[in-house]
């Protein structure tokens, strides 16, 4: 069992080398454009899921997943040969939801400012349905409590 610094430093040598070298190793005109935003990698270092997104539309996206898919072959054996250790492990390429989840997060910001808009426009010409200020403060209290209500005279 490898420790998780270890398998951290694998990790990270596994996403630069194949960020760096997946447009020479495929050499595909079809791949689109690939950027890798993670790699993780099993504490026994069998295994190495690399999450990535491509600019594109949803047909690029499916042609880029399909050429990775087919030369997974020769990027395990590219970085192998770039890692220098014993077992190579195993990839697996994840679509990463990354642009969804961005896109998503911006509607609802968005969705919010446009209600705070709303909320600041009806409040705009609000009054106050009793005083302004509904609390008794000290000072109030003491001059209240100097003068004589007419009951007690």
């Amino acid at each position: 069992m490898a420790d998780e610094a270890r398998a951290r430093r694998v990790a990270d040598r596994i996403k630069t080398v194949t960020a760096a070298n997946l447009e020479s190793i495929v050499k595909d005109p079809d791949l689109g454009f690939v950027t890798v935003t993670d790699v993780r990698v099993t504490g026994d270092l069998q295994h190495a899921s690399l999450f990535y997104t491509v600019f594109g539309d949803e047909d690029q996206r499916a042609r880029t997943a399909r050429l990775l898919e087919e030369n997974k072959g020769r990027l395990r054996s590219f970085v192998g040969k770039q890692l220098g250790i014993r077992l190579t492990p195993s990839l697996e390429f994840v679509a990463d939801g990354i642009p969804e989840n961005a896109a998503h997060v911006e509607d609802l910001l968005r969705e919010a400012r446009e209600r705070d808009a709303e909320v600041a426009k009806a409040a705009s010409g609000a009054r106050y349905a009793g005083e302004a200020d509904p609390y008794r403060h000290e000072r109030e209290e003491a001059a209240d409590a100097e003068v004589p209500d007419a009951g007690e005279r």
